[in-house]
């Protein structure tokens, strides 16, 4: 382990803990006293408030009610964070106005040369959706729903929700206990159960117009929440059997909602199941484009004959 990072690490033990001792030291980093001993002077020196402690059960503490001082970042953490940020760059994501802010902080923190390096990834680096000409561009299409801000807000101290959609010609309001919220195909999505209907169902975000904290008075708990999920048994139409080659497939891509049983210890064979709305036009083809995306390494167990006639059309066209 590298120097900056174990001192990195070390600071974050002691920031954990009370009192420490320079063998709990030696012991947690397998390093030696001298070397303990040589890092914990360098963290004093970089300012955390440390006070030591003379006799047999003696030691180090952290002063109460003092500032710690700014973690550094080693060279492959900072490129990591700049990556990320570009990564995500162009997408409907929450907060991203405050990107620019954080970057310039990040800055801020990191030295000249690892400056020159960001500047320098910057210019080489392209990721979809961004514009060659101009990287840093944001159009308004990037941005996310705006009532998605002011969702996250109200989900970090309630589960409970009032939402309110528009559903083509009507605006309908439900009361829902909140699963999941979840980014799939550019679109934000809430996994919620229906507490009158007592069902789990899915709701754009993009058609949200309202979303508040539902009654306390009239809330179903957790727990039954939950016991109500697990003796729901879900519909299946679609039974796949995937081979290795399917899986690599699936881990490459697969929607958010939808997971693999393996069949052996080994995760070389597994078991998809799937219910398909065979009424809903667009969902019948993304979820063929996705099965010929797996491949050929799949034995069908179960499959609706609208679905198997539009996947024997779509393989009749790729063969011409």
């Amino acid at each position: 382990m590298k120097k900056v990072q174990r001192i990195n690490i070390i600071m974050r033990y002691i920031n954990n803990r009370a009192q420490f001792t320079i063998s709990e030291i030696m012991q947690e980093f397998n390093i030696s006293r001298s070397t303990a001993i040589r890092d914990i002077r360098e963290i004093e020196a970089m300012g955390m408030p440390l006070v030591a402690e003379v006799g047999r059960d003696g030691g180090y503490f952290v002063m109460n009610n003092s500032v710690l001082p700014t973690v550094r970042f080693t060279d492959n953490e900072i490129k990591a964070l700049f990556i990320a940020f570009m990564a995500t760059r162009n997408q409907q994501l929450p907060y991203l106005k405050s990107r620019h802010s954080l970057a310039e902080k990040l800055l801020g923190l990191i030295s000249e040369y690892q400056q020159d390096d960001l500047v320098l990834l910057n210019q080489i680096l392209l990721f979809e959706g961004t514009n060659p000409n101009n990287p840093d561009l944001l159009d308004l299409s990037d941005l996310p729903h705006p009532i998605l801000e002011e969702l996250i807000q109200i989900l970090l101290s309630e589960s409970y929700l009032w939402i309110t959609i528009k559903e083509e010609k009507e605006i309908k309001s439900y009361p829902i206990y909140l699963l999941h919220l979840y980014r799939e195909k550019s679109f934000w999505q809430i996994e919620g159960f229906d507490l009158q209907d007592e069902k789990k169902k899915t709701f754009p975000v993009d058609n949200l117009t309202n979303v508040k904290a539902y009654p306390t008075k009239k809330r179903l708990s957790r727990k039954k929440v939950l016991e109500k999920l697990n003796k729901q048994e879900e519909v299946f139409n679609l039974v796949l059997e995937l081979g290795p080659k399917a899986i690599a497939q699936f881990k490459k891509y697969h929607p958010l909602t939808v997971s693999l049983s393996y069949t052996n210890p080994y995760q070389t064979t597994a078991i998809l199941k799937l219910f398909i709305n065979i009424t809903n036009r667009e969902e019948l083809t993304e979820t063929t484009n996705w099965l010929l995306f797996l491949g050929g390494d799949i034995k069908v167990r179960e499959m609706p004959e609208e679905f198997l006639e539009e996947l024997q059309e779509r393989l009749y066209l790729f063969s011409q």
